[in-house]
C-alpha cells in the first residue's frame, strides 16, 4: 500500500504537475472528457430510443446502442483533441499569446475532420450533434445581435414550412457541387462558430451546452492530482 502511494506521489510530482508535460496532458484529458461525456449523453438516449422504436432481437438492439454510444464518444473525443491541439499550436506559434481567431480556426478544423469528412460524416449521430450545435449557434448569434449578455432561456419555438422552388436556380453540375460540399461546410462552420462563442461569449449559449463544453474543454486545463486528472474534475 505504501509503495502504491509512493508511486502515485511520484507520478503526480514528476509528470502530472510538471510544467514540461502540461500541454500533452491537456490533450490527454480533453480526449478523456470528450469520451466520458459522449458516453453519458448517448447511452441513455440510445437505450430508450432503440428499445422503444427499433425492431430486432435483444442482442441486435444492444449492438445498436453500443454503436451509437461508441460513435458519439469517439467523435467528441477526437474533436476535443483536434480543437485543444489546434488552440495550443496556434498559441505557441504566436509566441504564447492567444488571439480571438484561434478558437474559430481550431473549431473549423476539428469540425471538418470529425463531423464533415469521410463516409460517416452524414450518419444520424453526426447529424444530430451538428444540428444541435447549429441551432444553439443561431440562438446565440441572435441574442448577441439584439440583446446584451444575460439570461438565455428558450421560451418557445415553432418550426414549419410549405416548400417551394428555392431561391437559387442551379444547373445539375452546380447542384452536385452543393450536395458534395454543403454538409462539410455546414459541420465545419457550425463547430467553428460554437467554439468561438464558447470562448468569448459563453453567456450567449444555452446553459446545458455551455455546461457540457465547460466539462469537455475548460476543465481539461485543470488538475492537481491523479484523482481529478483521471476520475473527476478539480
Amino acid at each position: 500500500m505504501d509503495q502504491l502511494k509512493a508511486l502515485q506521489n511520484y507520478v503526480e510530482r514528476e509528470i502530472l504537475l510538471n510544467p514540461a508535460y502540461k500541454q500533452p496532458l491537456i490533450l490527454l484529458k480533453a480526449i478523456r472528457n470528450g469520451a466520458v461525456y459522449g458516453t453519458k449523453v448517448r447511452f441513455p438516449h440510445a437505450f430508450v430510443m432503440v428499445f422503444l422504436f427499433r425492431s430486432g432481437t435483444f442482442r441486435e438492439k444492444l449492438w445498436l446502442i453500443f454503436k451509437a454510444t461508441r460513435q458519439h464518444a469517439s467523435n467528441l473525443a477526437r474533436f476535443a483533441l483536434l480543437y485543444k491541439g489546434g488552440c495550443l499550436l496556434l498559441k505557441n506559434m504566436n509566441g504564447g499569446k492567444e488571439d480571438s481567431f484561434h478558437s474559430l480556426l481550431a473549431g473549423l478544423h476539428g469540425g471538418y475532420w470529425v463531423f464533415g469528412h469521410g463516409r460517416g460524416a452524414t450518419s444520424s449521430v453526426n447529424q444530430q450533434i451538428c444540428v444541435y450545435v447549429f441551432a444553439r449557434v443561431m440562438l446565440a448569434f441572435a441574442k448577441l445581435a439584439v440583446l446584451p449578455p444575460g439570461d438565455n432561456s428558450l421560451v418557445g419555438g415553432a418550426y414549419g414550412g410549405r416548400g417551394g422552388k428555392g431561391l437559387l436556380n442551379l444547373n445539375q453540375e452546380q447542384r452536385e457541387l452543393v450536395q458534395k460540399y454543403s454538409w462539410p461546410a455546414f459541420a465545419s462552420i457550425s463547430w467553428a462558430c460554437v467554439m468561438w462563442l464558447f470562448r468569448y461569449y459563453p453567456e450567449t449559449l444555452q446553459p446545458s451546452l455551455r455546461s457540457s463544453m465547460t466539462y469537455i474543454y475548460t476543465s481539461a486545463d485543470e488538475w492537481d492530482s491523479m484523482q481529478n486528472f483521471l476520475w473527476h474534475h478539480k
